[in-house]
């Protein structure tokens, strides 16, 4: 194995979002004038049942034209093979990797084979190379070939599956469905959220992988039990052989790129299809299936876009759209819509005029809430409802007419307290805080609008607000500090404490007594006017007393007053020992330490 190779094999590891479900599912839906086609090729350069020698290629090349009105809505690439991957590949000389991984194993003879599908979404690529050939390289999956040449399932390719929208179409609605499961011996693919209004030209088109021309042993293909083919390209004993009815080209050598024609096979009013294939043989893997079916019908949707409700007030006034998205036809006027609170209709309204497809329309209303309705409640629009649950217009989706939103009455209250705010005490009861914090803690909307003050009634006035609340100065504590929660249109309020502490002080251990402003004296931080009944004393390197000191007395200017030193003579420089007895129940143990005189 390559070192791309082994890198790109562990992402089923590393990266397990990038894994998903093997089942055949709705992957993206289009509503519109679309259609869609298909180009790809195979790796592989002959039939695997007829190789004589494991051979494979790691590039091919097709050409896409589409029509001079054609624009690319979507463009997804498939790319898949034997072995474990390679998902790391080339389009036209841009490096492409997967936004998602399908992964199969099945087990033969006793030895397990594993294959594997990449998805990349490359809309922006194909929109701006356009109609031309597209070659895809770096695709190599030759360190696997030999092993899966035992059992003929080596095999390589791709496929690029394009939506586009053309405003001479009729209105369709394309559906994109993806996955990876496999025969033998039989798979049954329900493809829901279909909505068939008219099954004139409907098709439906197949991205599969290792069908074999020669291997027919009960191979079918229906949908709705109704057998498919496309003669002459695809008898209906054998669907998957290596074809691209787009090309009309029969050598595409273990995979398949087929459209059919299945109006016959769907019915006006059908939601879902059931998609069924046999093999008594032939392995083969659905990898991707696309349906179009003519789709003419609106799809009311609506939501809730702005409520604003007034203080200590039951009336709200509401701001909405209706809109018509991802729709084929225009939305009818007066179309109605419920209103509910607690699922229980409180009134109702409508549209206005036509909104055309992918249009809107706004509306306002008030409402005026029962007083027995208690708050918080549930606030509930639904388009297209006549009030009793059921609609006027048949609509491409009818589970998306909805919009709730909670509502919660806003009442000028206190709020529970907030817990009280500890520093330390600088002295007297003088302390530095940040409550900054609380800031965010009592928003009840990220819009709302906090502001702290000294005194109730300041905050009702709003007068005099706290400007520095990272680095506020409280001169005496216990103080108490006021805050308002402003939302514009009514406010809450609640309350916290500043409270001091006795902190382990701090002590500046460099003192130099040359008199220029900066470190003349011996201090501690936190100690003064906090210990009231401190003692510190300073002791030479010899252990003799040199300076006493408490709360009393000015902080040590490098001077000796003690022992056998003349009083207030200048010591010498260098290092001196202090012992502090704070005196304090919370501090039982005197401090020791050192200090560093200099000039």
């Amino acid at each position: 194995m390559t070192i791309k190779q082994f890198k790109y094999a562990l992402l089923i590891f590393i990266i397990p979002l990038a894994i998903f479900g093997q089942d055949v599912s709705l992957f993206q839906q289009f509503n519109g004038r679309f259609d869609f086609t298909f180009i790809g090729n195979t790796l592989n350069p002959g039939e695997n049942t007829n190789m004589d020698i494991p051979e494979i290629n790691t590039s091919s090349a097709a050409t896409l034209n589409l029509s001079p009105n054609d624009v690319v809505e979507k463009a997804y690439l498939y790319w898949a093979g034997c072995g474990p991957g390679d998902f790391e590949v080339s389009l036209n000389n841009t490096t492409i990797t997967p936004d998602r991984i399908f992964q199969y194993q099945r087990t033969s003879n006793g030895n397990v084979f594993n294959y594997f599908s990449a998805f990349s979404d490359i809309t922006s690529l194909v929109r701006t190379t356009g109609n031309g050939t597209y070659t895809l390289s770096e695709l190599d999956l030759n360190d696997w070939i030999t092993y899966h040449f035992n059992n003929r399932t080596n095999f390589g390719g791709w496929a690029i599956a394009i939506v586009y929208k053309n405003n001479n179409l009729p209105f369709n609605q394309i559906n994109v469905y993806d996955g990876l499961q496999a025969v033998p011996n039989a798979i049954s693919i329900n493809l829901d959220s279909l909505n068939v209004v008219d099954n004139q030209n409907a098709k439906i088109g197949f991205i599969a992988w290792e069908g074999d021309k020669n291997i027919q042993v009960n191979e079918t293909l229906s949908i709705n039990s109704i057998p498919l083919q496309n003669l002459p390209l695809n008898p209906v004993n054998n669907a998957f052989n290596g074809t691209n009815s787009i090309t009309n080209d029969a050598s595409l050598y273990n995979m398949d790129l087929d459209i059919y024609d299945i109006q016959n096979t769907v019915q006006v009013g059908d939601t879902s299809a059931l998609i069924q294939l046999g093999s008594g043989q032939d392995f083969v893997m659905i990898n991707a299936i696309v349906t179009k079916l003519n789709s003419q019908m609106p799809d009311a949707q609506i939501t809730i876009d702005d409520v604003a409700i007034r203080c200590n007030s039951r009336e709200i006034n509401l701001q909405y759209t209706s809109s018509n998205f991802d729709a084929t036809k225009a939305l009818p006027a007066n179309v109605p819509i419920a209103i509910y609170v607690n699922d229980v209709l409180l009134t109702s309204t409508q549209t206005q005029n036509q909104i055309a497809v992918n249009g809107t329309e706004s509306g306002t209303i008030v409402l005026q809430i029962p007083t027995e309705i208690p708050s918080p409640f549930s606030l509930k629009f639904v388009i297209d409802d006549n009030g009793n649950g059921q609609g006027i217009v048949e609509e491409i989706l009818e589970d998306n007419n909805t919009s709730i939103y909670n509502i919660t009455f806003i009442q000028s209250t206190e709020l529970q307290p907030l817990s009280d705010i500890t520093s330390c005490n600088e002295g007297l009861g003088s302390g530095t805080f940040d409550f900054s914090s609380y800031e965010n803690t009592v928003k009840q909307n990220p819009t709302d609008v906090v502001t702290f003050f000294l005194s109730i009634e300041e905050l009702l006035t709003n007068t005099n607000p706290i400007s520095d609340i990272v680095n506020f100065k409280a001169t005496t504590t216990p103080m108490s500090i006021f805050v308002k929660v402003d939302n514009g249109n009514c406010f809450q309020f609640t309350s916290f404490q500043l409270k001091t502490i006795k902190c382990r002080p701090v002590v500046y251990n460099y003192v130099s007594v040359n008199n220029d402003g900066t470190n003349d004296t011996f201090t501690i931080k936190g100690l003064r006017d906090v210990f009231f009944n401190f003692k510190l004393e300073i002791y030479n390197r010899w252990g003799k007393l040199v300076w006493i000191g408490n709360n009393n007395t000015p902080n040590w200017d490098g001077k000796a007053t003690e022992g056998i030193i003349v009083n207030n003579t200048e010591i010498t420089d260098g290092t001196y020992y202090y012992s502090l007895e704070l005196n304090d129940e919370d501090y039982p143990e005197p401090l020791y330490g050192y200090l560093f005189v200099g000039r």
